[in-house]
């Protein structure tokens, strides 16, 4: 259902997505922090699923898109590529800042990760832009986005949930200005842009 060639493409794609420092993983770098291990993979718990919904929810939109308006694909594209763009010249020019979060129990940490990413409008618009670069729109849209979707979610449950349990390490290493920070951010902006690129050309 989806191509072996794009799907080797995407796997260190999506986890250089996952590995970029965002508001879903300070979110649970902040409860790991506040609550312990359990609160910190209850939130990157909560993170994924909400991540699947918003999937679903792009998948369902841009295949009945594509089968009503076929040129759509294209403009969605060139969207898709300039906000690709633009996430790379933040990423290039915005340090990795703290967080402060009141401790939750892992029941709330979990329900409070789910809205955080749920109410986060730029994730859906990374799911238009990135996942349709993977996605062969002549087979099942919807499909192809459930399954890079999943790989994508669960990726995402791993890193931001170790990310969670190691918080106090990660936090000292990830602060704004260090080396360890800048080459980090440097390495996501570039292939950012990259991305953006390919999806242009």
């Amino acid at each position: 259902m989806v191509d072996p060639v794009m799907l080797l493409a995407f796997l260190p794609a999506g986890l250089a997505l996952n590995i970029t420092p965002g508001p879903d993983m300070l979110f649970c770098m902040a409860q790991g922090l506040r609550g312990g291990p359990r609160c910190g993979w209850a939130a990157s718990a909560g993170v994924a699923s909400s991540g699947m919904l918003h999937v679903a929810v792009a998948g369902l939109g841009l295949g009945a898109l594509v089968a009503a308006l076929p040129g759509a694909f294209d403009v969605i594209r060139w969207a898709g590529a300039a906000y690709l763009a633009f996430i790379a010249w933040k990423t290039f020019r915005t340090p990795l800042a703290g967080v402060d979060a009141p401790p939750l129990s892992p029941v709330r940490a979990a329900r409070q990760g789910f809205v955080v990413n749920l109410t986060n409008p730029k994730f859906i618009l990374f799911v238009l832009a990135f996942v349709p670069q993977f996605v062969n729109p002549e087979g099942p849209v919807l499909a192809q986005f459930l399954i890079l979707g999943a790989m994508m979610s669960a990726g995402g449950l791993v890193v931001n949930g170790l990310v969670g349990q190691f918080a106090g390490r990660l936090r000292r290493h990830l602060q704004g200005g260090t080396r360890t920070e800048r080459g980090l951010r440097y390495a996501c902006g570039t292939l950012f842009g990259g991305l953006a690129l390919r999806l242009a050309a």
